[in-house]
């Protein structure tokens, strides 16, 4: 049987991981704005990002993220690996588990 579920010492760390760390290991490229001026947040970056499945351009703020052409956002390391490689929650959470912890 296949295990569907983690615990909160697996996840909590991958919610609250910094948007930008999670870009770096979810994108094949990566690369901030350096022109963009946040008009709110001043900690906000804007990044061009690509994945195997497109590109995007991606806000950050912390543990938040908005995509600026599909007009969705959300929180958290899950998250944006379920919206950059179009996965579901359990699949996400593995990418990032191994992503995060190649050596095991």
């Amino acid at each position: 049987m296949v295990r569907r579920s983690f615990d909160r010492a697996t996840l909590t760390p991958l919610r609250d991981m910094p948007s930008e760390d999670a870009l770096a290991l979810l994108a094949i490229y990566c690369k901030p704005d350096l022109s963009f001026q946040p008009l709110k947040q001043p900690a906000t970056r804007r990044w061009n990002v690509r994945t195997l499945v497109g590109e995007f351009e991606i806000l950050t703020t912390g543990a938040k993220w908005y995509d600026t052409r599909a007009k969705v956002g959300g929180g958290g390391a899950i998250d944006l690996a379920m919206h950059l490689l179009q996965l579901s929650f359990v699949d996400a959470v593995r990418v990032l588990i191994v992503r995060r912890h190649p050596d095991g």
